[in-house]
């Protein structure tokens, strides 16, 4: 198995996990968890598929990414109810899910031969669509959308760092731990630090 392979795998899960999660916090059933995990699962690596136009979108070219998606929902079905905050647990699923799909994204860009902005672009797509469709179908506020957090901002640093790494050389999988550990160290920095961009404010318009 590839490295870019791992690396899909790994956004799955941590994404379905955090879907099924969302999905206990809207008293779905069983079904809705497993459609909410899917959703979130592979909702960014599809975007991802579909503009790069690849042969084959990745879930479909390999199936068992969905069953790995809707294995994690029925676990997370008969277990939610024993975590102490559901929606801590969210937010650090989805911020570990982050780093691996942002890596993943950027990867499968730049082994297709993508040129720097495109790969930056569809790092930040693939860590950032799945927890919004999520977010948009639960009829949550989406994380990436909350005022002053660390999301997209995070994906897009992560995705540069690979950019930088690839381009002065750095083996492949250095160049992937580089850009999951600075997405994290970011996204993390805004949830326990409060690390924020800053915000517009409106003001009266000049005489």
């Amino acid at each position: 198995m590839t490295p870019l392979a791992l690396l899909d795998y790994a956004s799955v899960l941590v994404f379905a996990l955090s879907g099924a999660l969302v999905a206990s916090r809207q008293q779905l059933d069983l079904i809705g968890f497993a459609f909410i995990a899917c959703l979130t699962a592979v909702g960014g690596g599809t975007i991802r598929d579909v503009l790069l136009n690849r042969d084959a979108v990745f879930w479909i070219a390999e199936p068992t990414y969905i069953l790995v998606a809707a294995s994690t929902s029925v676990v997370v079905f008969f277990t939610a109810h024993r975590l102490e905050s559901r929606m801590k647990a969210i937010v650090w699923a989805d911020a570990i899910a982050l780093c691996v799909a942002v890596a993943a994204g950027a990867g499968v860009a730049l082994k297709l031969g993508h040129s720097p902005v495109i790969v930056v672009l569809m790092g930040v797509a693939t860590g950032s669509f799945g927890g919004l469709m999520r977010d948009v179908v639960c009829n949550e506020v989406p994380l990436i959308l909350k005022q002053g957090e660390l999301y997209a901002t995070a994906a897009f640093a992560g995705s540069v760092a690979l950019v930088a790494g690839s381009h002065f050389g750095l083996p492949p999988v250095y160049s992937y731990l580089a850009c999951g550990a600075l997405t994290l160290s970011l996204r993390a920095g805004s949830i326990v630090l409060g690390w924020t961009l800053p915000s517009y404010k409106s003001r009266p318009p000049s005489s």
